[in-house]
């Protein structure tokens, strides 16, 4: 039964399972006591534990109000170590805590296995007429701001608005969950990613400082990240620039700030400019996999691709390095090569099929806009 299963449960059936154990119990001492004692004993027993662990659940799910402090000594902890480290006042973190809501849908999300899927499929969903459209009008409404994006970082203006519009759908959908209340539940309650998220929480709250927004209104995606472009905290203190000069860098509200925070992000992990993305291959070998692994990180010259049985049509240097990109579609294999800038737009979101549906789209927006 899953957890939300047990808490419609116990809403339906805590105060009447109760009442049954009793009335039970006084009818199994009305008749042979050796007889039906034990049973009645056990059966109160479990139904105990039963209502014990799902009261205990129901803290986090009914009755998602947290005081953060007396259930998680965990937070103690890193309230401590916040005050320690950055100085913040420990009244306002514990009051700031004592607010919080755990977000069972957030744990939910993040720890659901991913689907196998198709490239073919996985690609419909972001480059599709829908898609290139509004990637055309986000360009046309944005276009200063673009250029001069493109003109200072040397990113094509195309994958500026791509990544906007895989993102968030160009800034229409940048997510209605307090950032405070995923960050604190992947935090405290998802072990396996639990410093990477308590870290970043720490950067939330240094970034609130920072920028002089309120720590519990600011919302984003189910995973903490905040605005247009979608950066995490950590991120957003980084890389995120005020582009407008209008003194505040707010990735949430400003257009330009976002446009330009997305130009300095892929600049800050090396974009070249000009550069080639990815190119279509072919294999000319099955052995090709014993010498050369597919993965992101270009770390194969194309000289060496072309002896191991992968070449390109398109031209590309025999000593730039390359990465040999595999896609699944269904029952055959489609084959590129991720230089560079292909690897750089995997640090934005390490997925193959984000990277290259980015790359698809923003190819697709550019002849659109120019047709």
């Amino acid at each position: 039964m899953k957890k939300h299963d047990l808490c419609v449960e116990y809403d339906k059936k805590a105060h009447s399972s109760s009442i049954n154990l009793t009335v039970g119990f006084i009818y199994a001492s009305t008749l042979n006591f050796s007889d039906c004692l034990y049973s009645y004993l056990h059966l109160l027993i479990n139904k105990l534990v039963r209502f014990i662990a799902i009261l205990a659940l129901g803290m986090l799910t009914v009755n998602p109000a947290w005081a953060a402090s007396a259930i998680q000594p965990q937070v103690r902890d890193f309230i401590e170590g916040m005050v320690e480290r950055y100085a913040f006042d420990r009244r306002e973190l514990e009051a700031a805590f004592g607010q919080v809501n755990i977000l069972p849908d957030a744990l939910k999300l993040i720890s659901a296995p991913s689907s196998p899927i198709s490239w073919n499929k996985y690609r419909e969903r972001f480059v599709n007429q829908q898609r290139i459209s509004g990637g055309v009008n986000f360009w046309r409404r944005h276009v200063q701001a673009l250029a001069k994006a493109s003109q200072i970082y040397g990113v094509p203006e195309e994958i500026i608005v791509a990544i906007i519009g895989i993102e968030t759908n160009y800034g229409t959908s940048t997510g209605n969950y307090r950032v405070i209340d995923t960050l604190t539940t992947l935090a405290f309650q998802f072990p396996r990613r639990a410093d990477y998220f308590r870290e970043e929480l720490a950067q939330y709250f240094l970034l609130s400082r920072e920028q002089g927004f309120d720590v519990m209104s600011t919302k984003g995606s189910y995973a903490g990240a905040i605005g247009i472009p979608q950066f995490m905290p950590g991120s957003y203190r980084r890389y995120a620039i005020d582009f407008d000069g209008d003194g505040k860098i707010n990735l949430s509200g400003n257009v330009n700030d976002a446009i330009g925070s997305v130009g300095n992000y892929l600049k800050m992990f090396g974009w070249q400019e000009n550069g080639p993305i990815a190119l279509p291959a072919q294999k000319t070998s099955e052995d090709f996999l014993k010498s050369i692994e597919p993965g992101i990180e270009p770390l194969h010259s194309i000289n060496k691709l072309r002896q191991a049985g992968i070449v390109s049509a398109d031209f590309a240097d025999d000593e730039s390095l390359a990465a040999l990109i595999v896609l699944g579609n269904e029952g055959r294999e489609e084959f590129w090569l991720g230089l560079n800038n292909f690897y750089v737009i995997t640090r934005y979101n390490r997925s193959t099929f984000c990277a290259m549906s980015v790359y698809a789209l923003a190819e697709a927006i550019r002849i659109a806009k120019n047709s």
